[in-house]
């Protein structure tokens, strides 16, 4: 079974479309169109001309390419900060005694259910967190309805990871787009559409 017919948790597909002619009419600056669907339900679809279901959703946004490259650079950037707080953190907390480092020796054989490194909640300091707010307010920008009355953020609207921040410059990758599953950045993100 193809990834296509079935989605074991909650998720969304994220795909860009740069047509080469075709533009909405009366628009001089060049869009792109993101495409979007995603479920709230685990789904799994073996025939679709006979597919119903209430939990799935899909739809499209016209968005204008010179904004998009502008925020993919700052989620870089953003992704950045985040991988040289981690490297500070880590640097920190591996300064630990030696008696613990011979007794976890014992521990390693075991198998562990601590999360990746990339899911670990990072700890933003104040230039970071506010260099956070201003890309997920352009974020917030793009993917809504009326973008005029979309406020900038005053919080972070979900949890902070390597991986959180990579899957959302991810989703700006005109290229390849993404498939980011649940958790808060799902979550914000289906708020957004």
């Amino acid at each position: 079974e193809s990834r296509a017919a079935s989605a074991s948790n909650k998720e969304i597909n994220i795909q860009w479309y740069i047509p080469s002619v075709a533009k909405p009419s009366n628009d001089t600056e060049t869009k792109v169109l993101l495409l979007y669907a995603y479920n709230m339900n685990p789904v799994k679809i073996s025939n679709i001309k006979i597919f119903s279901s209430m939990s799935v959703f899909s739809g499209h946004l016209w968005i204008p390419l010179a904004r998009i490259i502008s925020l993919r650079e700052k989620l870089s950037d953003l992704k950045e900060q985040v991988e040289i707080l981690m490297q500070g953190s880590k640097i920190f907390s591996t300064s630990v005694p030696t008696s613990f480092l011979e007794q976890s020796e014992t521990w390693k054989k075991r198998p562990s259910n601590k999360p990746q490194m990339s899911d670990v909640k990072v700890d933003l300091d104040e230039k970071t967190e506010e260099i956070a707010k201003r890309c997920l307010s352009e974020v917030k920008a793009l993917l809504s309805v009326v973008p005029a009355l979309s406020s900038p953020l005053t919080k972070i609207p979900f949890e902070v990871t390597l991986q959180s921040i990579t899957n959302l410059e991810d989703m700006f990758d005109l290229a390849n787009g993404c498939i980011i599953t649940e958790g808060s950045l799902f979550n914000w993100i289906i708020s957004l559409l």
